[in-house]
């Protein structure tokens, strides 16, 4: 490859995954805050539920992601790549930074969380378009035997946007103070977005349409009917259904799990302090990112099977015991407390005439430099103790943990694990999925896959498997901390058996 060309496809990488890692950040900035967003579109009075109902909101961002691809794959297809991912682009922008401008739940009742479960639907569909395109595009772009080595680089954008999701979040929680975000500072990184997007918008408007299909559109070789040609066609249609149950569908709980399962277990089962989670999983989704690249390299001279199928075995073998793991690394029941450092303040807080919370804060220090926070509020009404609808004492409970850096270096490094998992399956899938179709319908059936894979499968990952957590925990199962992993752990190992019997490396130059 010549200098020109190698600074030509930089260009293209450069511009595509700009606006594709912002739509990313975009995206997952909801999941990130999923926990404080909980408290402010939901009511207050389950904090559970509200979680769980947040979680569920996130998931459906997810669910309609393969009507976005549809959608905007059709349009990919008949109009051209470089339009079709610019309108993305804006959507999502505009649907992320009015997520920052909704009321809360105590200032406009149930319109918040619906105005919020539209926003999370239109993000949904704008996602659904982007990034089909972005690959397309790309590998378009990329010579011939490179195209892994070149979407890697794609690949490795729905990492950082996660990443600069976090960074985000805690610059503006260590710039405001904790009062502050918690009542507005929260919204803030929901508005920066509007300028990235601005930023990517003026970028991506100076690129041009992918050669290999203006050169088809100047043939007259497009398609006239992308979806009917996509599905319609028993061919195609096996490729379709391959390219989903061997292989996207694992990627996605692979992906999930690696990245925002991780966060969650550790901020809501682990307790451990949000903004120590967030350092530590920004650091090891920094050390892990390169790797997205290394196995789209190597995908490129081994073929895009074997990688992706040994990364999926990988999980399927290894989550249970590094997330037992995990826990076990700040048990505090495993860990001494030094109990002349106990501390109990009991405090009192009037919610009206006849409604009180009795609040008992706990602080604990153990030997080796963990401290605990445990908040446990009990709701009276007109002196008498609350229930809830089972007739259990209303009472809530809420643990804080600030772990040491030996702590924190381990779950660094457990969770690094579960990232390498996560490149071996992603690298070399957009590659993988661009040499399935040919260049006419290719937008609207690789799409298709990937987003059912990832929305539906990967997307309803933290929802399924919390609810899993919880149901183990009320049943009194001592490890329920593990339960959710039987969720990814099925999926993934039903699609290694797929992909092991049915994947051809044939695959790999059918459509360069």
């Amino acid at each position: 490859m010549s200098n020109t060309s190698t600074k030509g496809i930089w260009k293209v990488i450069s511009a595509s995954s700009m606006g594709t890692m912002i739509e990313w950040y975009d995206f997952y900035i909801f999941g990130s805050l999923a926990v404080v967003i909980s408290t402010k579109f939901f009511p207050a009075d389950n904090p559970t539920a509200a979680f769980l109902s947040t979680l569920a909101t996130f998931a459906a961002g997810f669910v309609v992601r393969p009507f976005g691809a549809l959608f905007f794959g059709r349009l990919g297809d008949l109009i051209g790549r470089k339009y079709t991912f610019m309108v993305t682009l804006l959507l999502m922008g505009g649907a992320t930074f009015l997520i920052g401008c909704i009321p809360s739940y105590e200032t406009i009742g149930f319109m918040a969380p619906l105005l919020v479960l539209l926003l999370r639907l239109l993000q949904g569909l704008a996602l659904g378009g982007e990034y089909g395109g972005a690959a397309t595009y790309v590998a378009e772009h990329a010579p011939k035997g490179q195209k892994g080595y070149w979407t890697s680089w794609i690949q490795t954008t729905a990492t950082v946007g996660l990443f600069i999701s976090l960074m985000v979040i805690l610059i503006t929680k260590n710039v405001l103070s904790k009062e502050a975000f918690d009542e507005w500072g929260w919204r803030v990184p929901f508005w920066v977005s509007i300028l990235m997007v601005l930023v990517s918008y003026i970028i991506r408007k100076n690129m041009h349409e992918s050669p290999v299909f203006a050169k088809a559109k100047s043939e007259g070789k497009i398609s006239a009917n992308p979806l009917k040609e996509s599905f319609g066609n028993k061919y195609n249609l096996k490729f379709v259904l391959l390219a989903l149950f061997g292989a996207t569908m694992g990627q996605g709980v692979v992906w999930y799990t690696g990245q925002f399962y991780a966060m969650n277990f550790m901020k809501t089962v682990q307790c451990i302090d949000s903004s120590q989670v967030d350092t530590l999983l920004g650091i090891a989704l920094l050390i892990g990112t390169p790797f997205f690249i290394v196995f789209g390299w190597l995908s490129d001279k081994v073929g895009r099977k074997y990688i992706m199928m040994a990364g999926m075995l990988l999980a399927i073998i290894g989550y249970r015991p590094i997330y037992k793991a995990m826990y076990t690394t700040t048990d505090v029941t495993l860990k001494t407390e030094v109990l002349a450092k106990t501390t109990t303040v009991p405090s009192m807080k009037e919610i009206d005439a006849t409604k009180t919370d009795s609040i008992y804060t706990t602080n604990k220090i153990y030997t080796d430099g963990t401290t605990l926070e445990e908040i446990k509020t009990k709701h009276f009404e007109n002196g008498k103790l609350m229930t809830d609808e089972k007739g259990k004492d209303k009472i809530e409970t809420k643990v804080t943990k600030m772990i040491t850096d030996s702590d924190q270096t381990m779950l660094m490094f457990l969770v690094f694990l579960q990232v390498i998992f996560v490149t071996m399956v992603y690298g070399p899938i957009a590659a993988f999925l661009v040499e399935m179709f040919p260049t006419k319908i290719r937008y609207t059936s690789m799409s298709l896959p990937y987003h059912v894979g990832n929305g539906i499968f990967g997307g309803l990952l933290p929802a399924i498997s919390t609810y899993f957590v919880t149901s183990a925990k009320d049943a009194g199962d001592a490890e329920f901390y593990l339960e959710g992993l039987w969720y990814p752990i099925g999926i993934a190992a039903v699609c290694f058996v797929i992909g092991m019997i049915y994947i051809d490396r044939k695959i790999n130059t059918l459509h360069e």
